[in-house]
């Protein structure tokens, strides 16, 4: 289905944006990974999928960065297709000890990042008249929780950003759509697990169970798969008029 098309994906080197990335490369499309840690490793699972990767190391929290990053894909491979802003990092504390200068980086990398990859990658979408941009915002783009004010911040302003971008595009053949997932068991989120169960002194199960219970009523995380599922729906012929939405994957979170 997506053949001969290209997608970048941020933050892609584990978790949700290697999940969406191994997706798309499934459906036939080239990949751009970005990120941090271990690069060959999800290289060599996209590679194995059949099409062509390529790898950027832009820290998403400059600007600089990213404009040659998008210079780099377009030179690798063309264009870039299929976008899909996915870098994030998290920070918890109450706003009056908030560190400012996580604040900063929140607000950069999971918000800022995703203005300067859209703006650079609009113009050949529009000049081709087929583009699709995917944000990974959050439950937390839908609702609060307590001292997560940068994450909560950051991720209302991407479904804001992306309104505005399938706005300003809704004649044309570039479609821009947010992915709002619940408890993905990343290793970001397993990390809070970690913390909680060291802190309340609970086996990894235990705490991974009250994480759940405390947001999430189908008591499943939901997997980078099936978030990978929905991003090769928004790229299909089915989601040509899905403009502008936050779709939640989050076990029934909101709907509480």
């Amino acid at each position: 289905m997506l053949a001969n098309k290209t997608a970048l994906v941020t933050g892609s080197t584990s978790g949700i944006g290697l999940g969406i990335a191994k997706s798309l490369a499934r459906q036939g499309a080239n990949i751009v990974l970005n990120g941090f840690g271990d690069v060959e490793g999800p290289k060599a699972e996209i590679a194995a999928l059949g099409v062509k990767v390529a790898y950027h190391g832009a820290d998403m929290s400059k600007a600089g960065d990213i404009e040659d990053m998008m210079g780099f894909a377009a030179a690798q491979f063309g264009q870039v297709d299929i976008l899909v802003n996915n870098a994030g990092i998290q920070h918890v504390a109450r706003i009056e000890s908030f560190p400012i200068d996580r604040w900063d980086a929140i607000i950069a990398i999971n918000l800022s990042s995703a203005f300067h990859a859209t703006r650079l990658a609009l113009p050949s979408m529009q000049a081709r008249n087929w583009g699709r941009i995917i944000n990974v915002a959050s439950v937390h783009g839908l609702v609060g929780s307590a001292e997560k004010s940068a994450y909560v911040a950051a991720k209302h302003g991407v479904i804001g950003l992306t309104k505005v971008t399938a706005l300003e595009n809704a004649t044309t053949g570039v479609t821009c759509n947010a992915i709002c997932p619940g408890w993905v068991l990343t290793p970001l989120v397993q990390k809070q697990v970690d913390a909680k169960a060291a802190a309340l002194g609970i086996s990894n199960e235990d705490a991974k169970k009250q994480l759940l219970g405390e947001k999430e009523p189908s008591m499943q995380f939901t997997t980078p798969e099936e978030l990978g599922e929905l991003a090769v729906f928004f790229c299909s012929p089915a989601g040509a008029n899905v403009r502008g939405v936050a779709w939640n994957m989050d076990g029934g979170w909101v709907a509480q």
